[in-house]
Order: structure tokens, then C-alpha cells, then sequence
């Protein structure tokens, strides 16, 4: 007996049917896809791109405590960098965030470096030095209000102790008060530094300690010139982060100082609420905020263009 045989052709045919691609399916799945994005770029479009552009309008009008459709041009950002008061806010936001930047990446790399070392009770040291990021600002600010309040905080306890020269009053110095707002804030952000600097320390591969032990290069050397430039990425997004706190930095003040003593640690934040609802003047906050937003976008643009050129370098 012959064994039957089916035509060549028609087995071809066969397996082309069952590997074709099912264009409908795919485009089922593409459709799914936008829908469950829609509320998200509905939300991008409308509640983010729209309310700048609306602000952007309002800024360049002359509207008090509702907003108005006169057009002024740029009178309310004239009428803004003549304000005495927003320049003393933008004089201590520098200030502030040079200290609060260079103080958290410090703090939070050697903290970092020092849990790496594997230390006895490393996850109770974790979580001790993280939990102040899981505080709110305003508890931050009213703790460190009491602690730096010269009658009640540390300078009391000094004082009583018998060190009655010591002096601890920075809170209620118009000078050093802006400083106050940066040891509350360094202490409750440093932890969020030392957590992404210590995952990207225990990224970097075993063999090059080996390597730098076996050649005798100094411990300090090898995290100053290999290690430290190997944890880029993490340090860049740890400035990222530490930047938009810098920008948004509010509720620590209103806790601690209410801005005072007079007008000593305003900042832009505080200086555009005040405007917008205590003061009724709805353009030149829309003015400030605007202005602080160019700012935001002037300084991490060119960052993260860098970054993603430096990616696209590596991929080639």
C-alpha cells in the first residue's frame, strides 16, 4: 500500500495560517491600551498643561481677587522683581537649597557607605535613619520648632546644665534663621539619599573590591575615584528629587517660622500663597509662578537632555 501524501503546497499553506499574525487582536489590544491611558492624559492635558497655560493668561492680567480679562502684558512681573519681599524670597531659596543639597547628598552618602560595610543591626539602622522621610514637613517643622526654641528647647537645657553662654537661638535671628530650615529639612531628607546612594552601592559588582584589595588601593581611594562616579545615576536622581523639594518648600517654614521673624525666611512658595489668597491678588501670583516654573524647567531641562544624550552614548 502507498502511504498517502499531502501536497506540498497545501502544508505550506497550513503553517503560513497558523503563524500569521492576528491583525484584529493586535489592534484590540492597541485600542485597550489608549483607553486605560485616557484618564491619565486627560489629566496631563487638562489639569497640568491647561492649568499653565490658564496661569500663564492670568499672570499677564491685572486681576485682584477674581480673575479678570484686561491684558497688561508683563506689568505684573515688572510690578514682581520691584517687590523687595520676592527678592528676599528668591535670595533665600538659593541659600537654601545650595545648603540643603550639598548638606543631604553628603549626609546621605556617608551614611550610605557606612551601612554598606554590612553592619550588625543594618535593617534597624535602615529604618531608623529613613523613617524621619516618612514624617510630613509641618511635624518636622513643629518638632524642630520646639527643639530650637530658646526658651523651651535646646538652648534651655544648655542653660541648665550650667553652659549659660551657650547660645542656640537661631530661630528667632533674622540672620541664621533660613539655617534652622535647613537642619529640619537635612535631617528628614538625608534618609531618602542614603536609601537610593546605599541600592546603587549594592549594585556594583564584588570583584572590583577584590580587585582593589589585591592591588592595594586605599578604601577611601577606590570609593573616590571608582565608586562615587559609578553611582551617577543615582546621585542624579537623588538631585532631582532634592530639587523639587527645594522648589516646593512650604509647609517647614509655615511650621517653623511663619516666614518671620518679619519677612527673614520667606521663600517663593510661602510668597506665592500669601499673594493668592491673604492678599487677593491673584496676577502677581500667577506672575511668581510662573516665574518659578521657567526657573524649574531652565535648570532640569538641560539635565535630563544630558542624561538622556549620555544614555543614548552608551547605547551606541
Amino acid at each position: 500500500m502507498h502511504a498517502l501524501k499531502l501536497p506540498a503546497n497545501r502544508s505550506s499553506s497550513a503553517d503560513k495560517k497558523l503563524h500569521r499574525p492576528n491583525k484584529p487582536l493586535k489592534k484590540r489590544f492597541s485600542i485597550a491600551a489608549w483607553l486605560a491611558l485616557l484618564p491619565m492624559i486627560l489629566t496631563v492635558v487638562f489639569a497640568y498643561l491647561g492649568t499653565m497655560v490658564w496661569t500663564a493668561r492670568v499672570s499677564m492680567s491685572n486681576s485682584h481677587t477674581f480673575p479678570s480679562s484686561d491684558f497688561v502684558g508683563f506689568a505684573q512681573y515688572v510690578r514682581l522683581f520691584n517687590n523687595d519681599r520676592w527678592l528676599l524670597s528668591l535670595q533665600n531659596i538659593v541659600i537654601y537649597g545650595v545648603c540643603f543639597i550639598v548638606a543631604c547628598m553628603v549626609i546621605g552618602l556617608l551614611l550610605a557607605i557606612f551601612i554598606d560595610q554590612r553592619v550588625v543591626a543594618e535593617g534597624a539602622l535602615r529604618t531608623i535613619f529613613l523613617y524621619p522621610y516618612a514624617m510630613s514637613f509641618v511635624a518636622t517643622g513643629l518638632v524642630w520648632q520646639w527643639i530650637l526654641n530658646p526658651e523651651l528647647g535646646a538652648q534651655a537645657v544648655l542653660h541648665k546644665l550650667g553652659f549659660t553662654h551657650a547660645h542656640f537661638d537661631w530661630i528667632v535671628n533674622q540672620d541664621w534663621v533660613i539655617y534652622t530650615i535647613v537642619i529640619a529639612t537635612v535631617w528628614q531628607a538625608s534618609g531618602l539619599v542614603m536609601a537610593l546612594l546605599l541600592a546603587g552601592l549594592r549594585g556594583i559588582d564584588e570583584e572590583l573590591w577584590k580587585a582593589a584589595r589585591i592591588d592595594g588601593i586605599p578604601r577611601w581611594r577606590v570609593y573616590a575615584s571608582i565608586v562615587v562616579p559609578m553611582l551617577g545615576p543615582s546621585m542624579s536622581t537623588a538631585f532631582v528629587l532634592l530639587f523639587v523639594m527645594v522648589v516646593k518648600l512650604y509647609d517647614a517654614v509655615v511650621a517653623m517660622t511663619q516666614g518671620g521673624p518679619g519677612t527673614a525666611s520667606e521663600v517663593p512658595a510661602k510668597f506665592i500663597m500669601d499673594y493668592l489668597f491673604g492678599r487677593a491678588n491673584i496676577g502677581l501670583a500667577s506672575a511668581a509662578s510662573i516665574v518659578l516654573l521657567a526657573t524649574v524647567l531652565a535648570i532640569l531641562a538641560p539635565f535630563f537632555y544630558a542624561r538622556s544624550r549620555a544614555a543614548l552614548r552608551k547605547e551606541a
